[in-house]
């Protein structure tokens, strides 16, 4: 089949979250399994000066209007491998930025430009080109508008430029919202700016486009496509996505195990795997020394990868940070983002520096050594349609503490409440859930045998993105 992929963000070209890698893992799995594969991005000065992209020839000159507008830029292409391009849609304005979405405090003024230019200029390369794509599968809500944009395009231009299109919700609570008067620089019929088109509250939600026009609906776990049916869970799009009910399908994303596997992960002090856990041991002394903590010390460790947000439940781990002063335990968090956030953790750790410690930053080593040398590895999330911490823990052996919700309640099996089964410890989403999740694992940490049985269970499972893959390549099957 031929394939195209259209996403704001692809590891390892520019990345803030598991977006990045989701969309680089599935397109080059299938690229490997012999599809042809093409991946739109913007032209961000991070993924022009990539080594892959040295060499990327400028092949269309693309004008693109928005609203009376009419705007200018380049499209540039790359192989990384084989079956596999990367198409950069460049407009300097736009993309030459050091970060995708905002400054850190707030997001940029002219995002509604910036990705309505990108949907547009991805639709004008696919005509263009002449790709003739089989399936065209936009992500999240900066990518939300091609479906609706290339059926548009097809219509005006009276040919067909995909037959059939998919729209991956990856994060509903993030959906485009901007104010009405950005309407127009779509260029969309009038007719689409109601209740039955991107009209949202007064305002538009570029989301909807994907969400109402896309010929399929996916999201990345199935107990997230229930999830966000809901008002609990579905941010004020729960009544659309419920009109998508019979369309919507919930595909498990994967992780790539040629990066995250502790029996070949170059950036662990020591390799380790199922029938060998020699390597863990090393791991978790170098994790505690790293942190000034004594490595041989022989209580439980416990770590934390995440961007310090309230999604990631870091009030129901504040609201438990009694745990890490009063038990004989060390914690190691690594994170960054909501100046509340850090400040409240930096105070937990000036509190108790003989057994917390805050990494407040991002550092991919440090995040698979916290992996590798932590004994259980928490996520109290409030909600969490995939999750991919939560793999590789079960992945090195390291057990997660896990909130019952969307992709973490599909992948980890309570050990508790399923003995023969378990691969780790979940609880409910609320302060008491996680107090609960601590109070068992010190009790599965005492137990040693059982504590080997629940890890070694986590590393036989298959969360490889070939498996994840093969649900995809069955839905485009399916769709055509």
């Amino acid at each position: 089949m031929k394939i195209v992929h259209i996403a704001s963000e692809l590891y390892p070209y520019m990345k803030t979250g598991g977006l990045a890698d989701a969309v680089a893992s599935l397109a080059g799995t299938l690229a490997d399994r012999g599809h042809e594969i093409a991946v739109f991005l913007p032209g961000y000065r991070s993924a022009l000066d990539h080594p892959h992209a040295k060499a990327a020839e400028r092949v269309f000159r693309i004008r693109i209007e928005l609203g009376n507008e009419l705007m200018s830029g380049d499209v540039r292409v790359f192989s990384p491998r084989a079956n596999l391009k990367v198409y950069l849609i460049c407009r300097e304005e736009f993309y030459d930025r050091r970060n995708p979405y905002g400054n850190g405090e707030r997001d940029y003024e002219d995002n509604a430009d910036r990705f309505i230019f990108f949907a547009k200029g991805v639709v004008e390369t696919l005509r263009l080109a002449d790709l003739q794509a089989d399936v065209v599968h936009a992500h999240d809500w900066q990518a939300s508008l091609v479906p609706l944009l290339l059926r548009d395009a097809e219509r005006r231009h009276g040919l067909t430029l995909a037959m059939k299109t998919v729209f991956t919700i990856h994060n509903i609570a993030f959906q485009g919202i901007f104010p009405a008067r950005v309407f127009p620089r779509t260029n969309l019929p009038d007719e689409l700016n109601n209740i039955d088109g991107l009209e949202y509250y007064n305002q538009i939600n570029l989301m909807k486009g994907g969400l109402l026009f896309a010929d399929r609906v996916t999201t990345v776990s199935s107990r997230y496509a229930q999830e966000i049916q809901t008002p609990e869970f579905g941010c004020g799009l729960d009544g659309v996505v419920q009109t998508r009910a019979d369309d919507i399908k919930g595909l498990l994303n994967g992780i790539d195990t040629a990066v995250w596997n502790p029996a070949v992960d170059a950036l662990l002090p020591a390799r380790y795997s199922a029938v060998n856990m020699a390597g863990k041991a090393v791991c978790r002394a170098q994790l505690l020394k790293s942190q000034g903590f004594d490595p041989k010390f022989a209580g439980p460790v416990y770590g934390m990868v995440c961007r310090l947000a309230e999604q990631k439940g870091i009030d129901l781990l504040l609201a438990n940070a009694d745990f890490f002063v009063r038990e004989n335990c060390r914690f190691i968090l690594l994170g960054s983002g909501e100046r509340r956030y850090e400040e409240a953790l930096q105070a937990l750790a000036a509190r108790a520096p003989q057994r917390v410690a805050l990494c407040a930053r991002h550092d991919e080593t440090m995040s698979h050594l916290i992996e590798a040398g932590a004994d259980f590895f928490i996520m109290p999330s409030l909600f969490e349609p995939c999750g991919l911490n939560q793999m590789y823990s079960q992945a090195y052996g390291t057990v997660p503490l896990v909130s019952r919700v969307g992709g973490l309640a599909d992948t980890v099996t309570d050990a508790d409440e399923d003995p023969a089964n378990g691969t780790g410890l979940s609880f409910p989403p609320t302060a008491e859930g996680l107090a609960d999740g601590l109070s068992r694992s010190l009790r599965l940490y005492a137990d040693k045998a059982r504590l080997a049985a629940v890890q070694q269970r986590g590393m036989e499972k298959d969360f490889s993105w070939t498996q994840a893959a093969a649900g995809y390549e069955q839905l485009y099957q399916d769709s055509l």
